[in-house]
C-alpha cells in the first residue's frame, strides 16, 4: 500500500486525493509527506512492524484519518480502522481483541477510552514531528496491513485481517488505467472502520477522480455534491438512495452529469434499482455483491430489467454455489454462495470461525443463492434469514423485493417470528412514505397488495409500522433487533 501512495505523489503530487466538503482537502504530496510523518512518529514512540494501531476517526476527519492509516501501514504496522460511534463496549472489544499497541484519533473525535496501558494520540501531533529517525524496515506483500472488525449483525464482530497483497490486487499500474477516468470526483457517504469505507480509501489511491465526502450525511447537502460540476460516479448503500429518492432533494436538479451510480452493503432492491434509473437517465447502475471477508472477490451487476433479481458475475475472484461440503453444485442448483480472492482474508485470532467460513481460499458468504446457466448469481436469503414455516422455507429477500413495489413503502425489513403451530410466521416492519396514512399500509391492505404476486404462505402475519429500521454503521438493517418488537 506506501507503494501505490508514492507512485501517485510522483504522478499527480498537486492533485487532491480526498476532499470532505467544506472542511478540508488533501493532495497527493501532502498524503505521502504526513504519512512519512506519522510512520516516523510512531517507530520513535516504539510502534514495530506487525503492532495494531486503533484508528477513531469520524467523517469529518477523513483526511486524517487517510494519513494516519497510511502511516501505520508505512511503519509495516496494522491499522485497525474504527469509527468513533461505535458504542464504549464495542470500541474496547475491538481495542482488546486486536492487542492494539496504541490508538490515534481525529482533530475532531474526542479522545476514545482504550484499555488501560494504551496510549492514545491525536494524529495531528504526529504529523507535527519531523521525519527524521532511522530508516523504516520494508513492508512486504504478505505483511497482514489491516483488521476490519465485521458489522456484528449475527453476533460479536469479528476482526478480518487482510495483507498488503489482498489490498493492492487488481491496483493499476499505468496512468491510463486509472480508474473512474469519467468523473473529476466520486461522491460517498460511507462510514470509517466499514469495508465500503475502505474502498473508497483504496479508490482514492487508484481513481483519476478524488475522493468526496461529507462531514455530515443529509439528504440535500448530497443533492448539492450530487449536482455540483464534475460530480460524476455516487457510491451509496440501499437505505441512503431510498432517502435521497424519497426526500424529494434531488426534484428540480441537473442530474445529467452522474454516469455511474453504484450501491454496496446490502441488497439493492430491483424496485429501487429501477427508481434510480429513471431518475438517473445517464447513470449506469451497478451492484456490488462482497462482504468484508471476501473482498476483493465480487460480483457486479449492471441494472438489467430482464434480470431483476441478479446481482452478477464475479469480478476480482471466483463464484462458487456448493453444498454443505463445499463441493460445488450444478447451475439452478440452490446452496452455500461462496466467493474465492487472491490472496484470501482471515479472521484474527479466531481459527474456530476461520475453519467454518474460510476453505482452500473460498469464504461462504453465509447466503444462500443459484446460478443460472450464464453464470449470474440470484440470492435466495441469509442462512439466518430463511423463515422457516412449516413445511415452507420462506426468502425474506422475495417479500422484501416485492414490497419495495408498493408506492407507499419507503423502506422494508421481513423477519420471521415464532408461531406455536407453524414455528415461525411472515412479519414485516415498513417504514412509510411520507404522504402515506396508517390505515393504507395495514396487515390487509399489504396482504391484497401481494395477493397475486407472492404464495400464500409468504404473506405476512404481521405488520409494524416505524418511523425508521434499526441499522448498523455500514446500513445494514439489524433484523435480530426487530424480531421483539412484534411483541410490543
Amino acid at each position: 500500500m506506501p507503494d501505490l501512495l508514492d507512485w501517485r505523489r510522483e504522478l499527480h503530487p498537486d492533485r487532491v486525493a480526498v476532499e470532505v466538503h467544506g472542511v478540508a482537502t488533501l493532495t497527493f504530496a501532502e498524503w505521502s509527506a504526513g504519512a512519512e510523518q506519522v510512520a516516523a512518529a510512531l517507530h520513535r514512540r516504539g510502534l514495530r512492524p506487525g503492532d495494531r494501531v486503533g484508528l477513531v476517526f469520524g467523517a469529518r476527519d477523513w483526511t486524517r484519518f487517510a494519513v494516519a492509516y497510511c502511516g501505520v501501514l508505512r511503519a509495516g504496522a496494522v491499522a485497525v480502522p474504527l469509527s468513533e460511534r461505535l458504542a464504549a463496549g464495542q470500541l474496547q472489544h475491538a481495542l482488546t481483541h486486536c492487542a492494539a499497541g496504541a490508538v490515534l484519533h481525529g482533530d475532531d473525535t474526542e479522545p476514545p477510552a482504550a484499555p488501560t496501558g494504551t496510549p492514545v494520540w491525536p494524529v495531528a501531533d504526529l504529523i507535527a514531528e519531523p521525519t527524521t529517525g532511522p530508516e523504516l524496515p520494508p513492508v512486504r506483500p504478505d505483511d497482514l496491513a489491516q483488521i476490519l472488525y465485521t458489522s456484528g449483525t449475527t453476533g460479536q464482530p469479528k476482526g478480518v485481517g487482510a495483507s498488503h497483497a489482498n489490498l493492492t490486487a487488481g491496483a493499476p499500474n499505468h496512468p491510463r488505467r486509472l480508474a473512474l477516468g469519467h468523473s473529476e470526483r466520486f461522491l460517498h457517504a460511507y462510514a470509517i472502520g466499514t469495508n465500503a469505507g475502505q474502498t473508497m480509501l483504496f479508490n482514492a489511491l487508484t481513481a483519476k477522480a478524488a475522493a468526496l465526502t461529507l462531514p455530515r450525511f443529509t439528504p440535500v447537502r448530497f443533492a448539492r455534491l450530487v449536482e455540483a460540476p464534475g460530480t460524476g460516479t455516487l457510491f451509496v448503500v440501499p437505505s441512503v438512495a431510498i432517502e435521497l429518492l424519497d426526500s424529494g432533494a434531488l426534484r428540480g436538479r441537473d442530474l445529467s452529469g452522474v454516469q455511474l451510480i453504484g450501491s454496496t452493503a446490502a441488497a439493492l432492491p430491483p424496485a429501487v434499482a429501477a427508481r434510480l434509473a429513471e431518475t438517473f437517465p445517464a447513470a449506469t447502475i451497478v451492484n456490488y455483491y462482497t462482504s468484508t471477508e471476501a473482498a476483493p472477490a465480487q460480483t457486479t451487476m449492471i441494472y438489467d430489467p430482464a434480470r431483476r433479481d441478479a446481482v452478477g458475475r464475479p469480478v476480482g475472484g471466483q463464484l462458487m454455489v456448493g453444498d454443505a461440503d463445499g463441493n460445488p453444485l450444478p447451475a439452478g442448483a440452490t446452496g452455500d454462495v461462496w466467493l474465492r480472492s487472491p490472496h484470501p482474508r482471515a479472521y484474527y485470532r479466531d481459527e474456530a470461525a476461520n475453519r467454518a467460513t474460510f476453505r482452500d481460499g473460498w469464504v461462504r458468504m453465509g447466503d444462500v443463492g443459484r446460478i443460472d446457466a450464464d453464470g449470474y448469481l440470484y440470492l435466495t436469503d441469509r442462512h439466518q434469514d430463511v423463515i422457516k414455516s412449516g413445511a415452507f422455507k420462506i426468502s425474506t429477500l422475495e417479500i422484501e423485493a416485492v414490497l419495495h413495489e408498493h408506492p407507499l413503502v419507503a423502506e422494508v425489513a421481513v423477519v420471521g417470528v415464532p408461531h406455536p403451530v407453524l414455528g415461525s410466521v411472515v412479519a414485516a416492519a415498513v417504514v412509510p412514505r411520507p404522504e402515506a396514512a396508517p390505515e393504507e399500509l395495514s396487515l390487509s391492505t399489504l396482504r391484497g397488495f401481494l395477493a397475486g404476486r407472492l404464495a400464500d404462505y409468504q404473506l405476512p402475519a404481521r405488520v409494524l409500522l416505524l418511523e425508521q429500521l434499526p441499522r448498523n454503521e455500514g446500513g445494514k438493517v439489524l433484523k435480530r433487533q426487530l424480531v421483539g418488537r412484534f411483541d410490543n
